[in-house]
């Protein structure tokens, strides 16, 4: 692998001669491979006894393994199922290390694809309040789909610039989670890409980004509240020197200790403008260290007492819902059976409480999308299939994973010789987690999975 000289002469300026040439020679091997499990669907201790892979844990988080290049997860029907998330080892840490508890409205604001979101998300186990938001709106389609697959109903998915977030969500959140866009060092073994893109885009464009959606992030921030801001590069311009104008921006900020073990580098005071002892709380994770590539880390806390909502909350509408949409839900033995509804052409979402005002915002989704209602009946949606589990809906066919129907269904082909279900709308499952709907006739199943998720 080919380093830019200019990059070749930073890194020696930070690491060494020495410790460079550990370093680059690390380059030359292959990159790691990583799984995380979806733990609101299954825990880690059953998705090992159903496993087909040959997986190692991944030290930092306790949901992540290795798994071998040969094998292809991706392809599997329990990636289907959204029982794991295909994550770079390293890139586990940020959202593993945030610590989200039940009930918190949390903030991921630059989301895509969705890697870190789903683990937020399963760490909320459907309590709280997820947005995940993206720039870019093909970007965000990627990131709607992973929390789909993962079956996430509380997520509202916005693609909006940080300041027109920060307009409505005023002191709002419990935990931000900022994975910043940044110059990319620590991917150069995982993707030649990224250093042509360094070499066309160097550092100080990302230093800008980083500083704008921190501006707007800390003003999002309820008193009290945690952000941890994350990076996959080396540049102490875009890590220790971006905390550093954090605590500017935020006096009463402080950096909380991180864990040091596995390999992980403390950050380095020297490398900020103001050589902050407290900067050695934050983790740099150098891939010749570890078994993964680079990375940065850095926890917030906010140390003010709460006070009073500074945000306008949503005004919810109050939904008449048709009575065969009523029948539909009544069948659901899950939240989202009632609750607070919102119809938008046709299309019906059960909404999370304690919504603030989105009305306005380029939205992917707010909520869960239950399904659309039309003349005399209702079709359920894909990703309330997936948010549901084989004992909410008394209507199933659960099928092994090795039954060659189940990559038929995948295929979006109709399936047949099908029992032990009544005609109507049938959950149909892998191993008791469900893959999506189908319409029952006899024995004959139409296919009702997502014309866009199909295996190819």
């Amino acid at each position: 692998m080919k380093l830019p000289k200019e990059f070749e002469d930073k890194m020696i300026g930070l690491i060494g001669k020495e410790e460079f040439s550990i370093y680059e020679k690390k380059l030359e091997e292959d990159n790691f491979h990583g799984l995380r499990v979806n733990t609101s669907k299954i825990s880690v201790e059953d998705f090992l006894k159903i496993s087909p892979f040959s997986l190692t844990p991944v030290p930092w988080t306790k949901n992540g393994f290795y798994y071998d290049k040969e094998e292809k997860p991706a392809k599997h029907p329990y990636y289907f199922a959204g029982l794991y998330y295909i994550q770079e080892p390293s890139a586990m840490t940020p959202a593993s290390f945030m610590p989200v508890e039940p009930g918190d409205k949390v903030l991921d604001i630059c989301a895509a694809p969705g890697g870190k979101s789903t683990e937020l998300a399963a760490k909320l186990n459907g309590t709280g309040i997820l947005v995940s938001n993206d720039i870019s709106n093909s970007r965000a389609k990627a990131l709607l789909k992973n929390l789909e697959m993962f079956g996430i109903p509380n997520s509202i998915i916005v693609s909006e610039p940080p300041n027109k977030l920060a307009e409505r969500f005023q002191g709002y959140f419990d935990k931000i989670l900022i994975d910043a866009p940044c110059s990319g060092e620590g991917m150069f073994r995982k993707s030649n890409s990224m250093i042509t893109a360094w070499e066309k885009n160097g550092v100080d464009l990302f230093v800008g980004l980083q500083r704008s959606i921190l501006k707007e992030a800390v003003t999002m921030l309820k008193p009290g509240g945690m952000i941890l801001y994350s990076t996959c590069t080396f540049s102490p311009e875009e890590n220790e020197q971006a905390i550093e104008y954090l605590l500017e921006l935020n006096p009463d900020m402080e950096i909380a200790e991180l864990p040091k073990e596995w390999g992980f580098a403390d950050g380095n005071p020297d490398w900020g403008r103001k050589q902050l002892n407290s900067l050695r709380n934050t983790v740099r994770i150098w891939p010749h260290k570890v078994q993964g590539e680079g990375h940065f880390v850095a926890l917030m806390k906010d140390q003010r007492e709460e006070k009073g909502e500074s945000f306008s909350r949503y005004h919810y509408k109050k939904e008449k819902l048709p009575d065969f949409v009523k029948e539909f839900l009544n069948q659901l033995d899950a939240p989202y059976k009632d609750g607070k509804y919102e119809i938008i052409k046709d299309n019906l979402y059960w909404l999370p409480e304690e919504m603030a005002d989105i009305k306005g915002l380029r939205l992917l989704r707010s909520g869960l999308y239950l399904g659309v209602i039309k003349k005399n009946r209702f079709e359920p949606s894909q990703s309330l299939a997936m948010a549901l589990t084989q004992f909410q809906f008394p209507n199933t066919v659960s099928l092994g994973v090795d039954d060659p129907r189940v990559m038929k269904y995948l295929k979006g082909e109709t399936i047949e010789d099908i029992s032990g279900a009544k005609d109507g709308y049938v959950l149909f499952c892998v191993d008791g987690f469900p893959l999506g709907w189908g319409k029952l006739s006899g024995t004959t199943l139409k296919n009702k999975y997502h014309s866009g998720w199909r295996w190819m």
